[in-house]
């Protein structure tokens, strides 16, 4: 039956369906995602949501900044227009990501050093619009986007909140609001199976900039075929034999990146090209990420052994004198410990989630910096350089870089190895 359903899948092989799953899961993280943010977060088109720190509730969050969220919708006739606050000496960035994960605009002072705060409008590429006289244009590729506003926290809270607060979104004309997917959805744990070849139409509606017709392709004759019970019988068996091996192998190197020292660095991110597989490692694993002139990340799993990183192991990462975090960070770097299963941050009697500059960590005599993550705070550890991990769950570590410097950018450093302690 296997052999004749092939066949009839237009002589595809079990990679090619492998590789289409793969594809199209990319885009289903994406929908995912959407329908939990308008049906349980509270999410409205065009308007901007301002989170508390720590609110957010998605794969690998950043808790070193305010977070403020949207989801917006524009056409040939309207523009979103939004106001950005003067800020200096702290990371912000207006994020806009297409469908497909995407980053297909920054609003900062980097990316507009001319015109850093005050008005940008936020137009559909090619559309005749007057915009406010001021405004700084930007043209989007998407008529949907999802909106990630970041500011640092830093060591001034209030402060940062309140300019979170001050930047405003308003939308100039009534686009048509579109219809949220409803793809299938499915735990973090438990992926779909041929099942997600039923959202292939749905899903693919929105463009992907790829361009990747042949993959395209393959989904949309492995949903038409999958309507016969032999061949979704078939692919559900290639999905679940093929597809999620090819995908958990795929994850430890963030797709197509590179392990070094035990740290996983992807090879793009935000602009994919055409590597779909970094995408939807990256969806999964760390959705709504930005690009490498924003942020570098970084994922320990391994030990100095080539280990994974035991549930109550206890770890230490040590930075030589000339080589401290800071020293590749134009901004700030952070470190976080999350589960394996749902990328969330580990529960604590602390509630302490991450480790960065603000977290007052304290040199070694010699200028070094150890940083120490166990269950239990070892004994020879200084209590603010200590990330609490266990809870009986696997876990790793994300380490983020904002505004990558030297060796961060141009892929050359990965941080030092993480050393069991016995």
């Amino acid at each position: 039956m296997a052999e004749s359903s092939a066949q009839t899948l237009s002589g595809m092989t079990d990679q090619d369906i492998s590789d289409a799953y793969i594809y199209l899961l990319g885009r289903l993280l994406i929908t995912r995602q959407q329908q939990i943010d308008f049906d349980q977060e509270g999410l409205q088109w065009n308007s901007l949501l301002h989170r508390e720190p720590g609110q957010v509730d998605w794969p690998n969050p950043n808790l070193d900044v305010a977070y403020s969220e949207a989801w917006i919708a524009l056409d040939e006739h309207s523009f979103l227009l939004v106001s950005v606050p003067e800020i200096r000496g702290r990371y912000y960035v207006v994020e806009f990501l297409d469908g497909w994960g995407e980053t297909v605009a920054n609003l900062n002072e980097r990316v507009y050093p001319a015109h850093p705060q005050g008005l940008f409008a936020i137009c559909l590429a090619g559309s005749n619009l007057e915009i406010p006289a001021g405004a700084q244009r930007v043209e989007v590729p998407s008529k949907v986007m999802r909106v990630l506003l970041r500011v640092e926290l830093g060591a001034d809270w209030d402060e940062a909140i309140a300019l979170q607060h001050r930047f405003t979104f308003e939308m100039q004309g009534s686009p048509a609001l579109p219809e949220i997917p409803r793809t299938v959805m499915f735990d973090m744990e438990e992926l779909p199976g041929v099942e997600a070849f039923d959202s292939a139409e749905l899903a693919l509606q929105v463009p992907d900039a790829s361009l990747l017709d042949q993959l395209q392709a393959n989904v949309r004759g492995i949903a038409a075929a999958v309507r016969d019970s032999a061949q979704r019988k078939h692919v559900d068996s290639v999905v679940r034999a093929r597809a999620f091996k090819d995908f958990a192998e795929a994850a430890p190197y963030i797709g197509r990146g590179t392990i070094r020292n035990g740290w996983a660095r992807p090879a793009c991110c935000g602009h994919w090209g055409k590597d779909w597989l970094t995408r939807s490692t990256v969806n999964f694993g760390g959705i709504w990420a930005n690009v490498f002139e924003e942020v570098l990340y970084y994922r320990g799993a391994l030990d100095s052994d080539g280990a994974p990183l035991e549930a109550e192991g206890s770890y230490t990462l040590t930075f030589p004198p000339d080589a401290l975090p800071e020293t590749f960070a134009k901004y700030f770097w952070s470190v976080i410990a999350v589960d394996r299963g749902h990328r969330r941050v580990l529960p604590n009697s602390l509630n302490r989630y991450l480790l960065n500059k603000e977290s007052g960590v304290v040199k070694s005599p010699d200028g070094s910096l150890t940083l120490y993550f166990a269950p239990e705070k070892p004994l020879d550890a200084p209590d603010a350089n200590w990330l609490p991990t266990g809870a009986g769950k696997p876990w790793s570590l994300t380490f983020r870089f904002y505004g990558p410097r030297g060796g961060v950018v141009d892929g050359s450093y990965y941080p030092p190895e993480l050393i069991k302690r016995v």
